[in-house]
């Protein structure tokens, strides 16, 4: 079963969705407070069942918030980020080779993410 993981960060807390096999899935932005991190992650488990709009097809289809965005970072690694109804990214994650293996990634937010403990490492 995954979990959401709090940390302290330079300027704040952040939070990582973990896998069962402890793998980070996605990572979040830095917030001010603990109570907002928290918030952050309510707002991931209300949110991860989105659509998947996927923006490395050259006629992809723009979907409403909230959803999952694929697209290509600077590098040329496939990643994808999740948004809350108001547009406001709320995960993130790390790159990956191929869509195949971004979608892979999705799935296992949308799998691990609803029934995830939250520990507090802030």
């Amino acid at each position: 079963m995954g979990k959401f993981v709090l940390k302290t960060a330079k300027s704040g807390v952040m939070f990582n969705l973990l896998a069962g096999n402890g793998q980070v899935i996605a990572t979040s932005e830095v917030y001010n407070s603990k109570a907002s991190a928290k918030n952050g992650i309510e707002s991931v488990k209300n949110n991860c069942t989105a659509v998947v709009e996927d923006q490395t097809k050259a006629d992809f289809t723009v979907e409403k918030n909230p959803k999952f965005e694929i697209y290509k970072d600077k590098k040329g690694e496939v990643r994808f980020r999740l948004k809350a109804g108001n547009g406001q990214i709320i995960a993130t994650s790390e790159g990956y080779k191929d869509n195949a293996a971004c979608k892979n990634g999705i799935e296992s937010v949308k799998k691990n993410a609803p029934a995830a403990e939250i520990v507090d490492e802030a």
